[in-house]
């Protein structure tokens, strides 16, 4: 019989599933260039993962695809999951591991209540 245990440890990680398919792919390829961000290919799906904090720059992806545009509905489009914090931007995707990282974004201030 095996025995489950709870971790308690903050990951300090963040990260998105992305449908394998062309534009998929690419926007993977992208991220596999980015500092402290992991790329796993499986059949179905893409997993992008990162340490602390990362971000799909909207122009960067657009570029590698040859696209005049690519927007928040693009991404939309191949994201089916994430987790962390994920703040949406007019020209870029910001994932957070911690929400205090994306405090000035999320509208709280850190400040105790009493």
């Amino acid at each position: 019989m095996t025995e489950f245990v709870s971790d308690p440890t903050v990951s300090n990680r963040a990260g998105v599933t992305l449908m394998n398919n062309q534009v998929g792919s690419v926007v993977a390829q992208v991220m596999t260039d980015k500092d402290n961000v992991t790329v796993m290919e499986l059949p179905s799906m893409i997993r992008v993962d990162g340490v602390g904090q990362f971000e799909f720059e909207f122009a960067e992806i657009a570029d590698a695809l040859g696209w005049a545009d690519f927007g928040q509905d693009d991404f939309e489009e191949i994201m089916s999951t994430h987790y962390g914090r994920m703040v949406v931007l007019d020209d870029r995707v910001l994932m957070f591991a911690n929400p205090e990282d994306a405090a000035e974004y999320l509208g709280f201030d850190l400040q105790p209540v009493q």
